[in-house]
């Protein structure tokens, strides 16, 4: 099963994408503006070009696991995504935290984006707790 995760960001999404067997992640190209429809309609692209069989949208909850305004500005927008979407590619939410600290620490190519390289660390932590 491939996977696409998205690190959302108003401006940005972070994507990353696993391997037909969920053992490689990859960092890949960022979507600018996702929630416009351009965007959405960028995403929707990437699932076909890749055969996506699902899509993991980081929840950016609180430290003590509550909601923020990001996280409700996540939520709607991984809303649009599956209505978008539809059932070619399911949409759920993951916790995210320490994602995008932990992609800023690590560093990377400079063609791959902060953005990116936190969807893969998210994309990773969802595989592992998948396999469990």
């Amino acid at each position: 099963m491939r996977v696409l995760a998205l690190d959302y960001g108003k401006a940005r999404c972070g994507c990353a994408l696993s391997d037909p067997t969920g053992t490689i992640v990859t960092p890949v190209e960022a979507v600018a503006r996702p929630a416009t429809k351009r965007g959405l309609a960028r995403l929707q692209e990437l699932v076909g070009e890749w055969e996506v069989d699902r899509v993991v949208v980081g929840l950016p909850l609180s430290l003590r696991g509550t909601d923020t305004e990001q996280t409700r500005e996540t939520r709607e927008f991984a809303e649009r995504l599956s209505d978008r979407l539809g059932e070619s590619a399911p949409v759920e939410l993951h916790d995210e935290r320490f994602t995008t600290r932990i992609a800023q620490r690590m560093g990377g190519p400079f063609t791959t984006s902060e953005d990116s390289r936190a969807a893969a660390l998210l994309l990773e932590g969802w595989l592992a707790a998948r396999s469990r």
